[in-house]
């Protein structure tokens, strides 16, 4: 069975899927129109905007944002002490991995306050429109509520396996791990200690269980969503992958995404 076969007998009434394979090419499945709510693949392209800030010099990631001591840096990485949406700190920065939805509310803040300009319109003058990604109007909040149809998605997943829009080094720093000693939780995924977690990216680390494939390498790097969407990139592999559904993550995604990726390294790494 090829890997886009396994997509039909997921329990999700839509699903759209996009695979960079090592040569590069990008393959398709499903309507490629429909708009999907991202989640906190949001988190990736509000990194990704704030290190083209950072190399603009509108920002810097050692700038102090929210509580004593917090930082671009900690609030990127998850490691600010916010907890997952509420407004006051729970730990000082830099002592665990609280991932926090919050923290990302911060940072757009102040690089809307630092660029003079809307955050959304920000990332789509500096991330979306260099990228050829059409998209409808975006608002809400930057931890979660971007939306982009799997075309979208696919022409981000491409710059996030070869970045044009970022320096090598700023890239490096992205995938590279932050507070690399901290513990912390995988949202409905696990706790882990380390639990490394990179400049917007999740790092794959050593985490298992996970919810890339047991076959992905420890140098995957991705997130996932709440609203059932993930992006990954395996470097090791030259492979790249994105999904989109409508279903709240939960245990049918653990289910069947580790499989699909899994289907996905072997037939398209070749």
């Amino acid at each position: 069975m090829r890997a886009f076969d396994l997509l039909a007998t997921w329990p999700v009434e839509r699903v759209a899927a996009a695979v960079i394979d090592r040569r590069g090419e990008i393959h398709m499945h499903g309507d490629e129109t429909h708009e999907y709510r991202l989640a906190s693949i949001s988190k990736v392209i509000t990194a990704w905007a704030v290190l083209i800030a950072c190399e603009e010099g509108t920002v810097s990631l050692d700038d102090a944002v929210g509580q004593e001591g917090c930082t671009l840096r900690h609030l990127l990485a998850h490691a600010g002490g916010y907890s997952f949406d509420g407004d006051l700190p729970i730990a000082a920065p830099g002592k665990r991995r609280t991932y926090s939805n919050t923290g990302y509310e911060l940072v757009a803040a102040h690089l809307a306050d630092a660029s003079g300009f809307d955050f959304w319109q920000y990332v789509s003058e500096a991330v979306f429109a260099p990228l050829g990604i059409v998209a409808s109007e975006q608002s809400g909040s930057a931890a979660k509520d971007a939306r982009l149809d799997i075309i979208g998605l696919s022409l981000f997943l491409a710059e996030l396996r070869r970045p044009r829009l970022l320096s090598r080094e700023s890239f490096i720093d992205a995938v590279s791990p932050q507070f690399a000693e901290l513990e912390g939780v995988v949202p409905g995924v696990g706790r882990f200690d380390p639990c490394p977690w990179g400049l917007g990216p999740e790092l794959r680390g050593e985490k298992s269980p996970h919810w890339t494939a047991p076959s992905n390498s420890s140098a995957t790097y991705g997130h996932f969503g709440g609203s059932g969407t993930f992006v990954w990139v395996d470097p090791l592999a030259d492979v790249a992958c994105a999904v989109l559904t409508e279903r709240e993550f939960d245990e049918w995604a653990l289910a069947h995404w580790p499989a699909f990726s899994d289907a996905v390294l072997s037939e398209f790494s070749r």
